[in-house]
């Protein structure tokens, strides 16, 4: 180790150039899939805290934000239904929001049963969703208060020219599509989304104790037909694979992980092997004196570990506050501590990798050499 160590800071440009490649490779990879991340939890976060069982839809409803309205009256068959508990009108739909300068922006009023909180806001920071009982009242996430131009608690608007009084804030409630979300009652959101009395966009179910989500899906499915029907997680699931991988949002950003990885493994390789042409006549003398091919091995595998560390401790803090910055804006990136443990792996991994390239120059060394010249 000591032998690698003196090899990596004997020449200390080509040491900084292997580090600049190593972290600038490991902070693409972490943003790039950081944001594949958060493309995944924005897509589909109201799915993933509404609290329901099952979600029943039109026919043909793609996603969470392209729901489609169909007649209550399967309320209350889903209602008879064995095995169900409750169930909810729920409404997603794109409405107009009117700015303070006469201007519009686009946001999605969401609709829910204040008495069960199905599929309602989380993380209040101000206000409280009882406050939704008053007409014409709204609760939007503090990320969005300056794109919608609200001053604060009593703000006065227009969705859909109807008017609206902000009543509550939230914090981290992303919307993937950019367009806010903005909760408020059932019955508020039909006014605003323009739906007609008997209405609805979504049926939320919560399923009576003893039954699974899955078994109360067949049991709704013998009695609903013409609608879609799916657990919390088919419905998740089936949100996130259209947002982040139909729409190519996902995969573009993976495409960039994984060119990061390229990167990081041609310099470094590069590097590498520099390093080890460099000290050709080192390796030759250590063989003269008859180190064996194992003990080279373990200089250049050392060299290429502690370059991985380095780099590696460099990159996790650039990462670190360039995913803590992210939190203010549109597109969150996601690290956790299973990805930051993942790319310390990766980043041994692609030192390690890239050494080999350099292992059978180092090897194929005539002692020899040592005595020419």
């Amino acid at each position: 180790m000591f032998l690698a160590w003196r090899n990596l800071i004997h020449d200390r440009v080509r040491l900084a150039v292997t580090l600049t490649g190593i972290v600038f490779a490991i902070v693409l990879i972490v943003v790039q899939f950081g944001l594949f991340l958060g493309f995944q939890d924005t897509s589909a976060n109201v799915i993933e805290h509404s609290g329901a069982d099952v979600w029943i839809s039109a026919k043909g409803t793609p996603h969470l934000n392209g729901g489609t309205p169909f007649p209550e009256t399967k309320l209350y068959k889903v209602l008879a239904t064995p095995g169900v508990a409750s169930a909810q009108k729920y409404v997603v739909s794109f409405v107009n929001w009117k700015l303070p300068d006469g201007g519009q922006e686009t946001g999605q009023i969401v609709g829910f049963d204040l008495e069960t909180g199905l599929g309602g806001p989380w993380n209040v920071t101000q206000g409280s969703i009882a406050d939704l009982h008053t007409a014409d009242t709204v609760m939007v996430d503090e990320l969005y208060a300056k794109k919608l131009g609200v001053s604060g608690l009593g703000h006065m608007t227009e969705i859909n020219g109807r008017r609206a009084r902000v009543v509550g804030f939230t914090r981290g409630i992303r919307s993937f599509t950019t367009a806010p979300y903005l909760f408020t009652s059932f019955k508020n959101s039909q006014d605003y989304a323009r739906l007609a009395e008997r209405e609805t966009a979504f049926l939320l179910v919560k399923a009576a104790p003893g039954t699974t989500p899955l078994q109360l899906r067949e049991a709704l499915a013998q009695r609903l037909k013409d609608v879609d029907i799916h657990t919390n997680d088919e419905f998740l699931t089936k949100t996130r694979r259209y947002w982040v991988l139909e729409t190519g949002a996902g995969i573009t950003t993976l495409i960039g992980a994984f060119l990061g990885l390229v990167v990081g493994v041609v310099v470094v390789a590069q590097t590498i092997y520099a390093a080890t042409v460099d000290h050709l006549r080192e390796f030759g003398t250590l063989k003269a004196m008859g180190a064996s091919n194992g003990f080279i091995y373990r200089v250049i595998i050392n060299q290429a570990l502690l370059s991985a560390v380095m780099g590696y401790s460099i990159a996790i803090v650039v990462s670190w506050l360039v995913a803590r910055s992210s939190e203010t804006g549109d597109a969150i990136i996601l690290l956790p501590l299973e990805v930051a443990v993942g790319m310390f792996v990766i980043a041994v991994l692609m030192c390690t990798g890239a050494s080999v390239i350099s292992i059978r120059k180092a090897t194929t060394i005539d002692p020899a050499m040592v005595f020419k010249g």
